[in-house]
């Protein structure tokens, strides 16, 4: 079972979102915007900021620092 994550600060997105072309290595990754997580925990409000034609949406957790 997943372990439920708790809401971030306001205004400080909680994860970044790419489009990723390529596999491995070869992969380009794009960030294309970012998401905030609920203050429940079970869901995010999205921001892109431009939308792939081609590619994968991947969203990860962004890590201190970023």
């Amino acid at each position: 079972m997943a372990k439920k994550q708790t809401a971030p600060a306001k205004n400080h997105p909680s994860h970044g979102i790419y489009v990723v072309e390529g596999e491995g290595d070869r992969a380009f990754w794009t960030r294309i915007g970012c998401a905030w997580l609920h203050q429940d925990g079970e869901g995010f409000n999205v921001s892109l900021s431009a939308l792939p034609l081609s590619g994968r949406l991947v969203i990860r957790a962004k890590k201190e620092g970023q």
